[in-house]
C-alpha cells in the first residue's frame, strides 16, 4: 500500500458568543427575517456597518451560515471572501477574531474548490498581514506593563489561533497557498507562535498542525529550516509537560520532524528516529477508551461540585437582601461577579472533552506517522550511512540541531534504524492492542452524551489506523520480530474475530478496507513462509463476496488479492478441487464485470496465481472453462485499456495494466497446453 497521508480531525465549529449569538443562531436555524436575497446578502451588507459590534455580529452570523453547504454557492456569488478579507485588519480586535473565525469555517467546510477560490481572491494578502501584526503585537506586549497586556495578549493570541487555522486549512487544500507561505516568510512567523507553547498550547497545536501540512513534500521550505528553527521544534518535542494537549503537540511536532528528515545530519539520523518513536510509543501506551470513561466521570464530578458551590455562595449572599427576588436577581449576580467567583476559576465546561479529544487525535496521528515511516523506500547498500542507535533519544538535539547550520546534509535512508527502533519501543505490540474493537462501556457513555458522541467516530478511526499500521508493520518487519508463526496465526484469528463479530461489516467501508489490507499482508507473509492459514475458505469467501460489492476500490482489490493468495496455497494441496472452482468462478466474474480496470487487473493476476500450477488447479480450470472465458475477454480487456486508460488511470497504473495484458496472453497459451493435455 502507498503512503498514508495524514488527515486532520474535524475541529469544533467556531461558535459565536455574546450579543452576536442570538443573531447567528437565527441565521443557522433559518428563522431570521429574510429579504428576497436571503440571509447572506444582509449579513454581507452589515460587514460595512460603522458600528464594530454590528460588524462582529455579521461575521459571527456568517461563521454559522457557511456550515450550511447550500449557502456556499450564494456566498461565492456575492464575493464573500473579498468582503471578509479586509476585516482581518479591522481596527476592532473582536471583529478581526470573528472575521477569521468565519473564514476558518468557510475554508474547513468548503473543501478544495473553496480554498482555491479563496487564494484566487487574494485572501492570503490580508491573512499574512494579520499574522505579522499579531506577531508584532505579542512581541510588544512582552515589553509592556503587565496590567496593560493580559487582556490584549489573550485577544491577540485568540486572533492568531483563528488565523493560523485559516492558513492551515488553505495550505492543506491549495498548492498555491503553500507557495505563498514559502515566499512570504510565514515559517518565521508561525515558529514565533510555536515558541509560546509553555503558555499558549492551543495556539501551538494549531501551528503544529499547519507545520505538519506545509512541510510535507515541500523541498523549497526545507531550505528555510536553519538551526534556530529546528531548535524551536526541539523545545516543543522535549517539553516535559504530560497533559493531553501537550501530548498532541509533541506528536504533531514529531510528524513535522519526520517530514524534515532529508535535512537532518546523517550522523544524527538514528537519534532522530529514536526520539520520534519514543514519543509515539508513549502516546500509544495510553488506553484511549479507559481515558474516555475516566474523563467523563471527572467532568460529571466537576460540574456537580461547581453547582453545589454556586448554590452555597448564592445562599450565603442571599442574607440581608430585600424580599423582591425579581428586582434583586440582577444586582445579586453583579455583586457575585465582582468577587472572585468559584466557577470562574474552574476550566471551561468542555475541559475534559477537549483533553480526551486531544489524546485520541494524538493516537490517530501517531499511527499515521508510523505508517509513513514504514513506507520509506529501502536504500541500496551503497547508500547506507554508518549509523548507531541510541536509547538516549533526547541526546539527538545536541548532535544534530546545533550542528545543522552550514553542514552538508544527505537524504535519510533509515530502514534499518526504523526497524530497530520499532522493535525497541514495542510498537508492534502497542499497535496490535489498538486494533481491538472500542470498549463497549466507553461507546455507551459517548452515545448517551451528545457532546461526547463524536468520540465514537474517533475511537473507530483509531482502530482503522491501527489495522493499516499493522499491515505496514507486517510488510516491513521480519517474521521473528512479529513473534514467529504462532503469533501470525493468532493475528489472523484475531482479525477474523473482529470481522465476523460485526454482522454489518460490509457497510463500514473504512473498517473493511483497513482490515482487508491487514489480512492481505498477513496471508501473503504466511504463504511465503509456508505457514498454515487459519481462516477457512468459507470465511474468506464470505469476506470476499461482501467486499466485492464495496464502492471502495481498495476493498475490492484487497479481497481479490486475498483470494489469489489463498487459492495459490490451496492449488498445491489435495482435495481442494471444489474450493478452487468456487474461487476461480468468483475471480473470473470480477475480472470480466468490475467497472474498474485496476480491480480487473488484480483479479486477472489472482487467476494467474491460483491456476499457474498444481494438479487440482489444472482440473478446476478445465471444469470452469477458464480458457474459453479468458479468450473471449482478452480483446475486451485490450479495448478497455485503449479507450479508458489514458483518461482515467495514472502512468504507473497503465504500466501495471500493460504487464497484466502481456501476462494474460502468456497465461492463455499456457492454459491451451493444459487443456490439450487433460482432454487428449
Amino acid at each position: 500500500m502507498g503512503k498514508s497521508r495524514t488527515k486532520r480531525f474535524k475541529r469544533p465549529q467556531f461558535s459565536p458568543t455574546g450579543s452576536c449569538q442570538a443573531e447567528a443562531a437565527a441565521v443557522a436555524n433559518g428563522t431570521e427575517d429574510e429579504e428576497d436575497d436571503g440571509p447572506a446578502a444582509e449579513l454581507l451588507e452589515k460587514l460595512q456597518h460603522p458600528s464594530a459590534e454590528v460588524r462582529e455580529c455579521a461575521c459571527a452570523g456568517l461563521a454559522r451560515l457557511v456550515q450550511q453547504r447550500p449557502a456556499l454557492p450564494d456566498l461565492a456569488r456575492r464575493d464573500a471572501v473579498r468582503r471578509l478579507g479586509p476585516l482581518l485588519l479591522d481596527p476592532s480586535l473582536a471583529v478581526r477574531e470573528t472575521a477569521a473565525g468565519a473564514l476558518r469555517n468557510l475554508s474547513a467546510c468548503g473543501g478544495f474548490e473553496v480554498c482555491d477560490d479563496m487564494v484566487a481572491k487574494d485572501i492570503m494578502t490580508p491573512l499574512v498581514a494579520l499574522l505579522k501584526e499579531c506577531s508584532a503585537g505579542l512581541d510588544s506586549n512582552e515589553t509592556s506593563p503587565q496590567e496593560k497586556t493580559d487582556t490584549n495578549r489573550n485577544s491577540i493570541e485568540s486572533i492568531a489561533n483563528e488565523a493560523v487555522n485559516v492558513l492551515w486549512n488553505i495550505c492543506e487544500c491549495s498548492s498555491r497557498a503553500v507557495s505563498i507561505f514559502n515566499k512570504e516568510g510565514c515559517l518565521e512567523i508561525v515558529l514565533k507562535y510555536l515558541r509560546r507553547f509553555p503558555t499558549s498550547v492551543d495556539l501551538a497545536v494549531s501551528v503544529a498542525y499547519c507545520l505538519q501540512t506545509v512541510t510535507e513534500e515541500n523541498p523549497e521550505l526545507l531550505k528555510s529550516f536553519d538551526g534556530t528553527a529546528l531548535r524551536v521544534l526541539e523545545s516543543a518535542l522535549l517539553c516535559p509537560v504530560t497533559s493531553m494537549e501537550y501530548i498532541l503537540l509533541k506528536t504533531l511536532v514529531a510528524g513535522t520532524i519526520w517530514n524534515l528528515k532529508d535535512i537532518i545530519p546523517s550522523k544524527s539520523q538514528a537519534e532522530i528516529i529514536n526520539a520520534i518513536l519514543k514519543i509515539l510509543s508513549e502516546v500509544l501506551e495510553v488506553n484511549g477508551a479507559d481515558t474516555v470513561i475516566q474523563m467523563k466521570e471527572a467532568e460529571t464530578q466537576r460540574l456537580k461540585t461547581a453547582a453545589e458551590t454556586e448554590d452555597v455562595l448564592a445562599n450565603a449572599n442571599g442574607d440581608g437582601l430585600v424580599e423582591d427576588d425579581e428586582m434583586e436577581e440582577i444586582p445579586r449576580k453583579r455583586k457575585l461577579r465582582k468577587k472572585t467567583f468559584i466557577s470562574d476559576l474552574l476550566p471551561s465546561t468542555d475541559k475534559e472533552l477537549r483533553e480526551t479529544m486531544a489524546l485520541l487525535t494524538a493516537q490517530q496521528t501517531a499511527l499515521e506517522i508510523i505508517v509513513n515511516m514504514c513506507c520509506t523506500e529501502d536504500p541500496s547498500d551503497d547508500e547506507w550511512e554508518e549509523l548507531s542507535s541510541s536509547d538516549e533519544s533526547e541526546a539527538f538535539m545536541e548532535s544534530s540541531f546545533n550542528e545543522c547550520s552550514g553542514q552538508l546534509l544527505s537524504p535519510l535512508c533509515l530502514s534499518h534504524e526504523i526497524h530497530t527502533a520499532l522493535i525497541n519501543y514495542l510498537i508492534p505490540k502497542k499497535v496490535f492492542e489498538k486494533t481491538a474493537s472500542p470498549n463497549s462501556v466507553a461507546i455507551d457513555i459517548c452515545s448517551r452524551n451528545p457532546t461526547w458522541k463524536p468520540l465514537i467516530k474517533k475511537l473507530n478511526t483509531i482502530q482503522c489506523r491501527a489495522l493499516m499500521c499493522l499491515q505496514s508493520l507486517v510488510s516491513l518487519l521480519d517474521m521473528d520480530h512479529l513473534g514467529g508463526a504462532p503469533a501470525l496465526q493468532t493475528l489472523v484469528q484475531h482479525l477474523s474475530e473482529l470481522l465476523f463479530s460485526q454482522p454489518d461489516f460490509a457497510k463500514h467501508a473504512d473498517f473493511l478496507e483497513a482490515i482487508s489490507s491487514a489480512l492481505r499482508a498477513l496471508l501473503q507473509t504466511m504463504a511465503a513462509k509456508n505457514i498454515p492459514q487459519c481462516m477457512t475458505p468459507e470465511q474468506l469467501m464470505t469476506l470476499c463476496r461482501a467486499g466485492i460489492h464495496s464502492s471502495n476500490i481498495g476493498v475490492r482489490v484487497n479481497v481479490v488479492s486475498i483470494l489469489g493468495i489463498t487459492g495459490s496455497v490451496l492449488a498445491k494441496e489435495n482435495g481442494t478441487l471444489e474450493t478452487l472452482k468456487t474461487i476461480g468462478c468468483f475471480l473470473l466474474e470480477v475480472a470480466t464485470k468490475d467497472p474498474s480496470l485496476v480491480v480487473t487487473g488484480e483479479a486477472l493476476d489472482a487467476l494467474f496465481d491460483v491456476f499457474a500450477d498444481g494438479e487440482e488447479a489444472e482440473k478446476a480450470s478445465v471444469q470452469i472453462k477458464l480458457l474459453s472465458a479468458l479468450k473471449e475477454f482478452q480483446p475486451v480487456f485490450k479495448m478497455k485499456i485503449r479507450k479508458e486508460g489514458r483518461g482515467k488511470y495514472s502512468p504507473d497504473q497503465l504500466c501495471v495494466l500493460d504487464n497484466v495484458k502481456m501476462n494474460l496472453r502468456r497465461f492463455v497459451a499456457y492454459q491451451e497446453t493444459v487443456e490439450k493435455r487433460l482432454t487428449s
